[in-house]
Formats: structure tokens, C-alpha cells, sequence
């Protein structure tokens, strides 16, 4: 079959380019895993797991991420939200979704039909994973960024996602993306409504989607009607390095060093790769010597 007919995601791929954001369309929103029925029973046995993320219609774009469930708690369970989604002012996420044997042939399906044209031009991909979100009428996702490459398709419903360059250091600041590849943390991600002209601005409705990179500032607000959106999202070699190199960054600021920004020094970053790098496979080494299940980002999914 011919490569283009058989991808179920659909950008301009002679010109993709990894680390620039773009529109896309995806022929996903009439399969039969991404209907509410079956999304109900995927949220039963997720939240038994511990694998749902979510938060009232409270929630607003400079809501702290990492918070916010805590902050604008739903106190219904993922079941009765997601089967009464039109009236339950929430947002809730299905997280990793990989993790189930179902989603999983989900997420590999889409990921293969697009890794070819992919690896043309930022090979490496690993560390794979999906999220179904699944919204009330006129919900937030809040101002934040992830560390993947990441699409993300309209599946039903409408809403507008503003998305910023991952070099736009106005909306995310060096400090910020440096923190964040060290420890996860958002603290340094800082919400403001002038933000809003800098966006790149998608009015996503079903069929269609878009493309971000890695530590892409982003921010959702859904429309007049429940919303389903899936997330496909993957590592590759070059987010690994980008990743690596913030958070050695952020190691020399706790040394008292303000080092250029990740880029800046090709020399510099060269050798806080090669460092860093001899360090994390030293101590993958001594895990798998030791019998013990290795932790790294170039395992083929992401780790719940």
C-alpha cells in the first residue's frame, strides 16, 4: 500500500520539519475506540490504575498545571463524568493510554503509519504514549508545556489551541524550559493574557489537528459542546538531547553558573552531552546488572 494512503495523519510531509509547529488532519474520529461508549470503559479500568487527570470547569489558562486537579478538584468518578461529559463541567484526561492492551494497537497504529516519514528527518522514535481528553463545554486546559513530540486530533466537539514556538522565550523562558527537563516542574511557566498575540492559533474541529514539538507552550479552550481529542505523542534522538542538555543547564545554575542557552554553544553543548549522557548510561548499566528493570526514555513507551 502506498505509504501516503495508508497514514491515518495527514500534514505536509515533504516539509515537515520536527521542530516547527503546523496544522494537520487525521482520519480518527470515526473509530470505533474513540466513541463514548468504549472511552467510559477505557476511564474504568485506567482509574483503577491510577491513570486519570481531572479538574472542574474552574480551571482557567493561568491555573498552575500541575495543580490544578488538586486547586478545582471533580470529585466524580472518570465513569460518571465521562458518561454525563455534556453536563459535568470537568475536564478529564485519560492518561497512558499505551498502558492498555487495547490503546495500545491504538497508539501503534497511528505511530507506524507516520514514523517512516518521521524518521527521515528526526529518527529515534521511542518512549511512545496516548491521551484521550475528553471535556465539558467551555473548559481550559491551562498555560503549560511537555517534554514530546506530540500530535494531538480533533476527534468530536470544537476548541481553539493556541500553541507558542519552542524558542519563544517570552512565553516560556530559558529558566523555565531548563527547570522543567531537570525535574518536571512548571513553577517557572507563567500565565499572561498578552501571550495570546504571540500564538499560533488552531480552531480544531473533528478531522482536524495540529503538530507540536517538544516544550511547545500551549494552552486549550474547548468550545460550546463536550470535546473528545486524542494525543499521540513519541521521543526521538534529538528531544532526547534537547532534553538532556536543559537539565544539565539546570544543574550548572545550582552550581552558581548561568550557562548561554541550550543551542547557543555548540561547543559547550557537545561536551555537557557527552557528560551527562556517560552518566545515565552508567547508571542504566549498573540497573540492568543488578536485575533491576532500567528507567530511560529510549524504551518503546512511555512509563506510566
Amino acid at each position: 500500500m502506498n505509504a501516503d494512503v495508508a497514514r491515518l495523519i495527514d500534514l505536509d510531509w515533504d516539509n515537515f520539519d520536527p521542530w516547527r509547529t503546523q496544522s494537520a488532519r487525521h482520519r480518527l474520529a470515526d473509530h470505533p475506540l474513540l466513541q463514548l461508549p468504549q472511552l467510559v470503559e477505557l476511564g474504568k479500568r485506567l482509574e483503577s490504575r491510577g491513570r486519570v487527570r481531572t479538574h472542574s470547569d474552574d480551571a482557567t489558562p493561568g491555573t498552575p498545571f500541575n495543580t490544578a486537579p488538586r486547586l478545582h478538584p471533580n470529585a466524580r468518578s472518570a465513569a460518571s463524568t465521562l458518561q454525563d461529559i455534556e453536563q459535568a463541567r470537568a475536564w478529564m484526561s485519560l492518561l497512558n493510554v499505551q498502558t492498555d492492551d487495547t490503546y495500545r494497537t491504538l497508539v501503534d497504529e497511528v505511530l507506524d503509519s507516520v514514523r517512516p516519514a518521521i524518521d527521515r528527518v528526526d529518527p529515534g522514535m521511542s518512549y511512545r504514549g496516548g491521551w484521550i481528553f475528553i471535556t465539558s463545554p467551555n473548559t481550559v486546559t491551562p498555560f503549560h508545556f511537555d517534554k514530546e513530540h506530540n500530535f494531538i486530533m480533533q476527534v468530536s466537539g470544537r476548541k481553539t489551541l493556541y500553541v507558542w514556538d519552542h524558542r519563544d522565550t517570552v512565553a516560556a523562558s530559558e529558566e523555565a524550559r531548563d527547570l522543567f527537563h531537570a525535574c518536571h516542574e512548571r513553577d517557572r511557566l507563567q500565565w499572561d493574557e498578552s501571550l495570546r498575540e504571540r500564538a499560533t492559533v488552531f480552531h480544531l474541529e473533528p478531522g482536524q489537528g495540529a503538530y507540536m514539538p517538544s516544550t511547545s507552550p500551549h494552552m486549550v479552550e474547548n468550545g460550546d459542546n463536550a470535546s473528545v481529542t486524542i494525543s499521540f505523542t513519541y521521543y526521538t534522538d534529538s528531544t532526547r538531547r534537547d532534553s538532556l542538555l536543559h537539565a544539565a543547564h539546570e544543574r550548572l545554575r545550582r552550581w552558581g553558573i548561568t550557562p548561554p542557552a541550550v543551542g547557543k554553544s555548540p561547543v559547550l553543548d557537545a561536551l555537557l552531552h557527552a557528560g551527562f549522557r556517560s552518566g545515565i548510561d552508567s547508571r542504566e548499566w549498573l540497573r540492568r546488572t543488578l536485575g533491576k528493570q532500567p528507567s530511560t526514555d529510549r524504551a518503546a513507551y512511555a512509563v506510566a
